[in-house]
């Protein structure tokens, strides 16, 4: 499964559908994104403010415990208790409560409790996570009566704290009197009022803890429909949401549900990409452009072809001045005749000025389909003159490079990249054009300009896969397709400075605790947390979608993860386009959205397979977004996405009789070798390897005989499956952007190339 081709598409409001259930950034990111960190507290009754003012994160740049924070924790056990047993300080605090929660981890209760004597006196800002930490240290322990006392004292002391939530819950599963069935204060027979769970419910709504809670009710009495609400609100997590919202939506009491609560359904649908089931949803909700436009989307996405049309006109007949509108009649002219589909296109040429050139190139289409060559052709030199920075008239200058190259003018050719690089340089086409224009420049004999063009790619389009083939033209130590395989390039995390001491930096949102979290990279607790401030799912700011991706990927929601982080790029009002430009000049953005996990297993089978780990971790960030239980349609598997009946074909030469290819490591290991299979059948060439591995081998084959392998960039543009000729970019631009990003050599050159 290429999770890329299926994950990544940039249809407005829509995320991509999954098969399964289921970094770094600098403190100059936060004035970049126009981001404060708020200094907000949850008072307890022994604190004063002061106290708590003079805590927030700090000395993030010096501190000793940070970089140590990120080493697994028996490598940093003994330099965090010389810290801890130190002079008062920040990292004094920070050394104890990390050790305290290495001890929780590794079931040491005694151990934990000791490292937090005192800790919450010395360590304010972080005072509810100790009193957090002690409880559950306690409960390791399993002495019960001060487990439950430490769970008191931190229901008593910080009750407005989040952290109260896991008191709530804990102090409601040993209460005899919690509750088993029934919810919400509402009164139930055999129940009491004003429970924990009661109260964890009505003051904590949003805190993971209360959804478990939610659940845990919901099994003894289903029929409860504010708990149902409540999942469908704050349970966008839980991998089996829709059996919770397919049972409100279809119980009795649907029809009591508000507008509201439609929204509410309809978002949680849309977030699991059940999008007919949203449309249906949407259809009742609030009547908002947004929700029109959802439901005529969903529609449309659910094969539902006479219902979108019909939701599509609505649309554009209530909210006839709306974006969503332009977006909906973009979508309508697509799935209707050519001539009605001239007319739908005219309304968004005459309503909508920014979205003029693309349905204006859009209609030249329709008007070939119609035979109206001539003003067709007058349609796209309209776009051009008119509309020549437009992302049309950037598709369209492509189009004309690819027919001056077909008929061998490259000279020609050339010219319309040069114009396309000039009027069109922040488009996607840009890069392909002018990798072109510097092949094409060898050819003529223009060394000087080739190497002008291929420096231009690498300066401009640096993420780029066809800055990858630049540099490969320019000469660097990069790996071509016949020899990227054997290149071992050496990865350091770098911190935005250059510096190779790594160290976390603070969030651009978030509050103090969260913030110190990850720092401490507590990651789970910190996606607790996140899941309390983030109130804003349905429209969040660039800064918060930000910070949602990285610590989603901190808790190994990869996919999801890298999708909040890529998906700012489509951010078309203009001051959010120029926050993602700034996000987008930060090494942070980029860290973040090629991560290292099972790091160590893909350095133990790529080294037992002599394969350049950058190029596993490359593919395997494209088949699944490093998901260990992902599946496809075909049945692919895992974090390789290896066929069950490939594993099998495989096993026996392996010597392997037991796997599970869920499991990470058994999967990397026949990934790995079926990555060596492909290699060794085309003589190590890692393209046609690769294709291989995507299309399968008589595929390939086929192409080899078709069209030979003179050229491997004309190779690759002549492979007639649209997915694998994507794939192969997405692979090798997924290796490129690691080498660039982690291998120091190629990070320097590209920086003095910038200079």
């Amino acid at each position: 499964m290429d999770v890329g081709e299926k994950k990544m598409t940039k249809d407005k409001g829509v995320k991509p559908r999954k098969n399964n259930h289921y970094l770094m950034v600098g403190l100059g990111l936060c004035v970049l994104l126009g981001a404060a960190v708020p200094l907000t507290m949850w008072m307890g009754r022994n604190e004063q403010p002061e106290q708590v003012a003079s805590q927030k994160p700090k000395a993030v740049k010096n501190s000793e415990v940070l970089p140590l924070a990120l080493l697994p924790p028996e490598s940093r056990r003994s330099p965090l208790e010389a810290l801890a047993n130190g002079e008062a300080s920040a990292d004094r605090n920070r050394a104890r409560y990390l050790l305290a929660a290495d001890a929780i981890a590794a079931q040491r209760g005694v151990e934990a409790v000791q490292w937090l004597e005192s800790l919450e006196a010395d360590y304010p800002m972080m005072a509810p996570m100790v009193a957090l930490q002690r409880a559950r240290a306690w409960e390791l322990t399993g002495d019960k009566n001060q487990a439950q006392q430490a769970w008191q004292e931190l229901l008593e002391k910080y009750p407005q704290a989040p952290m109260a939530a896991e008191a709530l819950y804990m102090l409601g599963k040993r209460d005899a009197q919690s509750p088993v069935q029934g919810a919400n204060n509402v009164a139930t027979p055999g129940r009491q009022q004003n429970t924990y769970w009661d109260r964890a419910i009505a003051e904590f709504p949003n805190h993971p803890r209360t959804v478990d809670i939610a659940q845990a009710l919901l099994e003894q009495n289903p029929n409860q429909p504010q708990l149902l609400l409540l999942l469908a609100k704050h349970g966008l997590h839980l991998p089996d949401l829709v059996t919770y919202l397919d049972r409100l939506v279809n119980s009795s009491n649907a029809p009591q549900l508000t507008p509201a609560d439609w929204e509410t359904i309809a978002f949680a649908y849309w977030e699991k990409q059940e999008y007919g089931k949203g449309a249906a949803a949407y259809a009742k909700a609030p009547r908002t452009a947004q929700n029109a436009y959802r439901a005529a989307r969903g529609l449309q996405i659910d094969g539902k072809k006479p219902e979108a049309i019909a939701a599509y006109k609505g649309l554009s007949a209530e909210f006839p001045d709306s974006e969503d509108t332009a977006e909906g009649l973009m979508r309508l002219a697509k799935i209707v005749d050519a001539k009605e589909a001239i007319t739908y296109l005219d309304i968004v040429r005459e309503k909508f000025p920014k979205r003029a050139g693309e349905a204006l190139w859009e209609r030249s289409k329709m008007l070939d389909t119609l035979g109206s060559a001539s003003s067709a052709v007058q349609a796209r030199k309209s776009v051009l003159t008119q509309y020549s920075t437009s992302k049309a008239a950037a598709q369209l200058r492509w189009q004309l490079v690819r027919e001056s190259a077909a008929r061998g003018d490259l000279a020609e050719a050339r010219r319309w990249a040069k114009e396309l690089r000039e009027e069109n340089s922040h488009s996607e086409e840009a890069a392909e054009a002018n990798f072109w224009r510097g092949k094409w420049a060898i050819a003529l004999g223009k060394e000087k300009e080739a190497q002008a063009d291929f420096e231009y790619v690498l300066k401009h389009h640096p993420e780029s896969y066809f800055a990858w083939r630049s540099a490969v033209y320019l000469g660097w130590n990069v790996g071509d397709f016949t020899t990227v395989r054997q290149l071992q390039p050496e990865v350091v995390k770098l911190e935005p400075t250059g510096q190779r001491s790594y160290r976390r930096q603070l969030l651009p949102a978030g509050e103090e605790v969260l913030q110190e979290l990850y720092l401490l990279a507590q990651d789970q607790d910190a996606w607790t947390l996140w899941q309390v401030e983030f109130t804003n799912r349905m429209q969040p700011t660039v800064s918060e979608q930000f910070t949602d991706g990285v610590i989603r990927i901190g808790v190994g929601d990869n996919l999801d993860g890298i999708f909040m982080l890529s998906s700012i790029a489509w951010r078309t009002q203009p001051e959010e386009r120029s926050q993602y430009e700034k996000l987008s000049q930060q090494p942070a953005y980029w860290q973040a959205l090629y991560p290292f996990p099972y790091k160590d297993l893909i350095l133990k089978w790529s080294a037992h397979r002599q394969l350049n780990p950058l190029l596993v971790t490359a593919l395997i960030r494209q088949e699944s977004r490093f998901t260990p239980k992902i599946k496809s349609w075909a049945g692919a598997v895992g974090l390789m996405q290896v066929l069950p009946e490939t594993a099998e074909w495989r096993a026996a030469s392996m010597q392997v009789k037991k796997y599970d290819l869920e499991n990470p490591d058994d999967n990397i290991n026949f990934g790995t070798e079926f990555l060596d299979y492909t290699h060794k059948e085309y003589n190590n060439n890692s393209m046609l390897a690769v294709a291989s591995y995507n299309a399968g081998p008589g595929a390939v084959a086929d192409w080899l005989k078709r069209f030979g392998f003179q050229d491997p960039d004309e190779f690759a543009q002549k492979i007639p499956f649209p997915e694998t000729n994507d794939y192969i970019r997405k692979v090798f631009g997924n290796y490129w952007n690691y080498l660039r990003l982690y291998n120091p050599e190629v990070a320097q050159k590209l920086a003095s190339l910038s200079k």
